[in-house]
């Protein structure tokens, strides 16, 4: 069977994590697109793997929360009528939190918006955190006791309200209505109001929605399995936090945040793969190795 080249890998995860979909890598690289999205969801675990173990005890002042929606399959109002909707099919929200200083990646979950899922979310966030910090989310109501369940007193909370006027188009015309204001709110501790702000986190989600295809709106690039969803999100937080450089910081996220002391090249995140590869089939090759040797005796 042929096997890619650590540098076809490169090249691929590469292409992925810049925003090309999978047919359109199919056709550049000539890889197919079953092999492609095999390779996605292998990196993904690993991505997902690394952060879970190595994004603790994150130094932070200041964190920023928010949500992004993406839909897997068909959206929530279509899924009663599409065929053979797989589990998971519908509305799909990826929650992180945003350290202000640094821009890393502290926190994400990829979930459904719910009291669940906000729970889960800043359980998650409270244990990788090394201190107490100021945090700052829209006004989700799943939220509010969210943080209070995850970080008790130990955190100075404020939500931010934007208040909205009317959308610029005629009712059932995509547009998002604007911004007329903000409007912020003291919840838990004693918060610096002057840096109550979610600015940072949403210009995450427009960097999010740049590098992964299948949050693009308008197009039939989205997911169609939940599982390879979050598997794309893991692989994408991976290179932002560990890969790409940040345009003001001029390093990576990681680097800033005292998490990481070199800047990572995407065949590090190949050699991650490889190297995780290895040790499954060492383990699997270990008990046919022995059953072998009995035989033979």
């Amino acid at each position: 069977m042929n096997k890619l080249t650590s540098a076809d890998r490169a090249k691929i995860l590469h292409l992925l994590c810049e925003g090309s979909s999978i047919r359109a890598i199919e056709r550049i690289t000539g890889v197919n697109k079953i092999t492609i999205t095999k390779l996605l969801v292998d990196a993904g675990k690993v991505c997902m793997d690394y952060h879970d173990a190595n994004v603790r005890d994150v130094q932070s002042k200041r964190v920023q929360c928010d949500e992004i929606w993406s839909f897997c399959y068909a959206k929530k109002r279509n899924v009663e009528a599409a065929k053979a909707a797989p589990e998971g099919a519908g509305d799909v929200w990826t929650w992180t939190a945003l350290d202000a200083d640094s821009k890393l990646v502290i926190s994400y979950l990829v979930a459904n918006r719910d009291a669940p899922s906000a729970y889960a979310f800043m359980a998650d966030l409270a244990g990788r955190l090394a201190s107490q910090v100021q945090l700052t989310t829209d006004n989700l109501r799943s939220y509010l006791d969210a943080v209070e369940d995850a970080f008790g007193g130990d955190i100075d909370y404020a939500i931010l309200t934007k208040l909205y006027g009317d959308a610029p188009e005629p009712k059932g015309r995509y547009s998002p209505a604007y911004c007329t204001g903000t409007r912020k709110a003291r919840m838990m501790g004693a918060p610096d109001m002057a840096h109550v702000s979610t600015s940072y986190v949403e210009k995450n989600n427009l960097t999010m929605r740049m590098h992964m295809r299948r949050f693009t709106r308008l197009t039939n690039a989205f997911s169609k399995k939940f599982e390879n969803h979050a598997y794309a999100v893991a692989l994408h937080m991976m290179y932002y936090n560990y890969v790409k450089i940040h345009g003001k910081l001029r390093t990576s996220p990681a680097m800033a945040a005292g998490i990481e002391t070199r800047l990572w090249e995407i065949s590090d995140i190949v050699a991650l793969l490889e190297a995780c590869e290895t040790a499954t089939a060492s383990k699997v090759r270990g008990p046919y190795k022995k059953k072998v040797a009995e035989f033979s005796n």
